[in-house]
Order: structure tokens, then sequence, then C-alpha cells
């Protein structure tokens, strides 16, 4: 093993910009030699110090208390490092366990949007599902897409647009029974963490493929199964978005739900 590396040769073997090394330098962390026209040679105690300084910035240490404890090593303050260290690996892999959870939910969405009945009525359960809600009336994709990112916002880490079929728009009924399809008058987000909800109950459903402004054809479905089955709608209809223009380039792959709750008469 080679006693002494240039800053060049460090940079490239710790993935480290030449700045970041000199700025180490600065705080005291790194105390280089000076060879031959002034280059700096990093030894072996930098070696372990670059160490220890990669492996708490990945758990986002900041650089004070990384000097710090550099500056002030004992077995005590050891200790209390690693169990910091501790502290924030389990914090990290609590995270990382509830992406993988998002993410394993959301495979299963997109799956399960390529098996949904399409255009077929059918009755469906559901108890109370929490939301985010923006209400703000829109009429186009363009708006909806605006209103979207602000709930987003409200949790960036949390909220996903890709592969969520938690996506979706409040159809006044008054507004689908006269034909009025694109007179929305809010947006939401189905999630845990969510300060609204939609109501438990019982719900008739419609899905169909492509275009999603096809309202026309489709919510005159659900009113015809309302009317054969003597049960009374209330509103407001939900739009969900299982497969859109985030998941799918080809309108044609696009897959909309139409929910409506239902009551018997």
């Amino acid at each position: 093993m080679k006693q002494f590396y240039k800053i060049g040769e460090i940079s490239k073997l710790y993935q480290i910009g030449t700045d970041s090394l000199r700025y180490y330098e600065k705080l005291g962390i790194l105390t280089p030699q000076r060879g031959e026209n002034d280059y700096r040679l990093y030894g072996l105690n930098d070696l372990w110090r670059l160490n220890v300084i990669r492996d708490l910035r990945r758990l986002n240490f900041p650089m004070e208390k990384i000097q710090s404890y550099m500056n002030n090593r004992s077995i005590a303050t050891t200790r209390q490092l690693l169990e910091e260290e501790l502290s924030a690996i389990e914090e990290q892999i609590a995270l990382l366990s509830d992406l993988k959870s998002d993410v394993s939910n959301r495979l299963s969405y997109l799956d399960a949007a390529t098996q949904q009945p399409i255009g077929t009525v059918t009755v469906k359960q559901f108890e109370k599902r929490k939301c985010h809600t923006i209400f703000h009336p829109y009429h186009n994709d363009e708006e909806m897409d605006m209103l979207i990112k602000q709930l987003v916002n409200i949790d960036k880490n949390n909220l996903y647009i890709i592969g969520s079929n938690r996506i979706g728009s409040f159809l006044p009924l008054y507004e689908a029974k006269k034909g009025n399809y694109q007179n929305y008058e809010g947006v939401f987000i189905i999630d845990k963490n969510g300060k609204s909800s939609l109501d438990s109950g019982t719900y008739l459903s419609v899905i169909y493929r492509g275009d999603s402004h096809q309202h026309e054809k489709y919510f005159p479905k659900l009113t015809q199964f309302a009317k054969e089955h003597k049960l009374s709608l209330s509103g407001p209809v939900l739009e969900l978005l299982w497969v859109d223009i985030h998941e799918a380039a080809d309108t044609a792959e696009h897959i909309t739900e139409l929910q409506v709750k239902c009551l018997p008469l």
C-alpha cells in the first residue's frame, strides 16, 4: 500500500472534489504533508480521517460535528458518535422501508390497472379514505396539472404521481347530470396522512381505456345502473386516474375510473 497520495489521486479514490479536500484541510481535519513543488501528500492518517468523513457525510452529519469529533476524540465521544450514527441509520432504514412499501404498492396499482373490468359497472365498498384536497374550480388538463403539483408539494417526500391510482378530481354530480363533464370543483390525492377524507360506503364504478374525456359515454352507464337497481346517486363523482400521461405517452393505454356513492331509494 502506498504511503502517500497526491490530491488528484485522493480526489479520484474517494470521489471527492479537490475544493472539498482543501476545505477539510482548512478546518484542520486533514493535515497533508508537503512534497516537492509544495504538492499536498496525504498519508495513512488522512485516509482514515477521510473514511470517517465519508461515512458520516453519508448520514448527513454536519461538518462542524465531524470537526468537533476529530479534535476531541475519546472513548466517550466515540461512543456518543456511534450511538448517533446508529440512530441516523435506523432513521434512514425506516424511511427506506416506507419508500419500498410505497413503490411496491404503486407497482401493484399499475399491475391491477391492466386487470380492471373495462366498461362494466361494478359495485365497490370503501372505508373512509383519507386524502389531501384542493377545492378550486378547473376546466382543463393544464389547470388540473397545476393543482396536482400543489398537492404533491404538501409532502414532497411521500406524495407521488407516477404509478399511483390515488390521484383524482371532484366532479359535481349536478354538473355531470347536465353533461358538463369539464366543470370540476377540485382535486385530491388519497393518502393515509391526509387531513380530509372521502366518504365510506357503497360506490358504483366504471372504468374505461383511452382518452380521459369520455365521461359522456360512461357516466350514463352509472345512472342507468342506479335506475335499474333502485339506487340514488350521491355526489360528487370521483374521477380517478389509474394510468395517464405520467405512466404512458400513448393515450390508448390510459385508464380512468369514475366512482360515485350510491344509496338505496
